[in-house]
């Protein structure tokens, strides 16, 4: 049973680790140690057993989130870990009193489009060339919570 909670600082080197086996450009150490929650960020993590099976993060400014990244480990992905991480991150916002919460998503990711759409997120615009290895369109997305 997976239980998700504020990230910390003993999560870093995990967060680290499934970077690397998550994305093409991971992020670094002191990029992730940025998000960890504090005024401007939430960062969820989801563990089990002492294990991190996966994260989100956002930021916020005023009173509009920006979610950075969500990552499952592949071993534990279509177990439903990343829609608990939406659902908790949602709740976070609705308690932050945020009008929307947007995010970017690659186009080719259908899966991830999909959850997104689940929670209510439409799809309101495009970012042409915005990732790299590979090239790739993002799909823009938003939540109106207001």
């Amino acid at each position: 049973m997976e239980e998700i909670i504020n990230a910390q600082r003993r999560h870093i080197e995990a967060l680290e680790a499934l970077e690397q086996r998550c994305f093409s450009l991971p992020w670094t150490r002191r990029q992730l140690e940025s998000q960890l929650p504090d005024g401007g960020h939430e960062f969820l993590v989801a563990e089990s057993g002492g294990e991190l099976l996966g994260y989100v993060g956002m930021m916020c400014v005023l009173d509009e989130g920006y979610i950075s990244n969500v990552a499952v480990a592949p071993e534990h992905r279509r177990r439903g870990i990343a829609a608990g991480l939406i659902e908790a991150l949602l709740v976070k916002a609705r308690e932050r009193e945020l009008s929307f919460v947007t995010l970017e998503v690659r186009e080719s990711n259908t899966p991830a489009i999909a959850l997104y759409e689940k929670y209510g997120f439409a799809q309101v615009g495009q970012r042409k060339n915005y990732y790299d290895l590979p090239r790739e369109n993002a799909i823009l997305m938003t939540k109106f919570l207001k």
